[in-house]
C-alpha cells in the first residue's frame, strides 16, 4: 500500500477516534454523576444564556476573513515594494493577519456574550 492510501485511511481513523473518544468519555461522567444521585441540570446549564451560537461563529468567520484579506493585501503592498521573496511573504503575512482577526472576533464575542 502506498501513501495515496494511507494518508486518507489515517485520517478517517484519527477523526473516528477523537469523536469516539469524546463520546465514550462523556457518557462514563454522566453515567459517573447519575450513580452519585446529582440532578441531571448541570448538563443544561450553558444552554439559554448570552448570545446565539450562529452569531459567534458569523462574527468569528467575518473576522477571520476580514483579516485573510488584509493579509493579502498587506503582503501584496510588501513584495511590490521590498525585494522580499513572494513564498515566504504571502504565508506569513496572511496568518499573521488571519490570527490578529480571530483575536478581534474572539473580543467582539466576549462582549456580545455579555449583553
Amino acid at each position: 500500500m502506498g501513501p495515496q492510501i494511507l494518508v486518507p485511511i489515517s485520517m478517517f481513523l484519527m477523526i473516528f477516534g477523537i469523536v469516539y473518544l469524546i463520546y465514550s468519555t462523556r457518557n462514563r461522567e454522566r453515567l459517573a454523576l447519575i450513580e452519585k444521585g446529582v440532578d441531571a441540570s448541570i448538563f443544561l446549564k450553558g444552554s439559554g444564556k448570552g448570545a446565539p451560537v450562529w452569531k459567534i461563529l458569523v462574527l468569528n468567520l467575518a473576522f477571520l476573513l476580514i483579516g485573510s484579506g488584509v493579509g493579502i493585501f498587506v503582503a501584496l503592498l510588501i513584495t511590490t515594494y521590498t525585494s522580499l521573496s513572494d513564498s515566504a511573504v504571502y504565508p506569513s503575512i496572511i496568518f499573521i493577519m488571519a490570527g490578529i482577526g480571530l483575536l478581534a472576533g474572539f473580543s467582539k464575542a466576549k462582549d456580545l456574550d455579555k449583553e
